[in-house]
């Protein structure tokens, strides 16, 4: 099947390609070590021309077999590529966003191959403490694009585990409303360069009763004084004898994971009402730390958690169809 459009996920550490055909259905996709901060150096020819700028490289190296088997087929690509850092700035668009204003802000960056990457703006949030994302609105505009409309979209919390994890309130279609948690970032520096990892010890295995316990004491009187007061605990409970070596990872893992669930819904109430259910939560992500998630969000209340999958996939091609990269009797969706 021919390729109608190339969507390229392009995020710090690692460059995801896609080759799309009719419908976004994925025809072939590959994973590269090539973030933008992780840029190929070694030069090489490409498309006739000796070439040592590490953006070129590694797109050459995601893409450029499929653009040679199929010459003129458009490229789309979010994330940080279109950070200050990236190969071309996008400028953020500030919520509400959706796919008319994202699709019709699109940066383009010329490449040595003469082919246009054109790349994907994040998303602002201004208020008394601002906001930002990149890449995490073209995997909620995908979710967007596979529910039906209506009014269960008013009430929808679209999450995004990971080192800066991403809570997204929608409705209409529109990205309305995001909290950041850098959950994941702050278990990874605590496990591995403060005093809790002089204790710790790795095991390969989920340790599904010491992330409850941390989960529980996240959402227990002693969790209300924060983070900061509890994460000590899992030292404490080492050197007391009542959580082992290897149990203290996923303590923590636990304990953080709870700290941001019970903060978002003390979040949700605050702008819903307190009386006010908490809404129904669609994850997209990696699928062990979703199931981290889906376990703790039961534990705090979530009344309903469904994982999605090939969000930014669907979310590139839905912004493709709407800047009308695609040719017009192939943008259907």
């Amino acid at each position: 099947m021919q390729a109608q459009l190339i969507a390229l996920d392009w995020g710090t550490t690692s460059l995801r390609a896609y080759r799309l055909g009719d419908h976004g259905q994925v025809l072939e996709q590959r994973t590269l070590s090539a973030g933008i901060m992780q840029l190929p150096t070694t030069p090489r020819l490409i498309a006739g021309v000796m070439c040592s700028e590490g953006f070129e490289l590694a797109f050459d190296e995601a893409c450029g077999d499929w653009l040679d088997a199929q010459p003129g087929t458009p490229v789309i690509a979010c994330g940080m590529v279109g950070s200050a850092q990236g190969w071309r700035e996008a400028v953020y668009r500030e919520t509400p966003a959706d796919v008319a204003s994202l699709s019709a802000t699109l940066q383009t960056v010329r490449s040595v191959r003469g082919v246009d990457v054109h790349i994907v703006p994040g998303v602002l949030q201004r208020s008394a403490l601002p906001n930002v994302m990149r890449g995490e609105e073209t995997q909620v505009l995908g979710i967007l694009a596979s529910l039906p409309a209506g009014p269960s979209e008013q009430s929808l919390l679209i999450g995004l585990p990971g080192s800066h994890s991403k809570w997204v309130q929608v409705a209409d279609g529109r990205i309305v409303h995001f909290d950041t948690f850098m959950t994941g970032e702050v278990y990874a520096a605590l496990s591995t360069h403060t005093i809790l990892a002089r204790t710790m010890r790795s095991r390969e295995t989920f340790d599904a009763d010491a992330f409850d316990r941390g989960v529980k004491v996240a959402l227990s009187d002693d969790g209300a004084a924060g983070p900061l007061s509890t994460i000590f605990s899992c030292r404490a409970l080492g050197l007391t004898g009542e959580l082992s070596p290897d149990a203290q990872p996923d303590y923590l893992s636990g304990l953080l994971i709870g700290h941001e669930l019970v903060a978002l819904a003390v979040l949700q109430r605050q702008r819903q009402g307190p009386n006010t259910e908490l809404p129904p939560i669609i994850l997209i992500g990696n699928a062990q730390l979703c199931a981290r998630y889906s376990r703790a969000l039961a534990a705090c209340g979530f009344p309903q958690v469904t994982l999605a999958q090939q969000a930014t996939e669907r979310g590139l091609w839905q912004l493709a169809v709407q800047a009308n990269l695609l040719k017009p009797t192939l943008a259907e969706v």
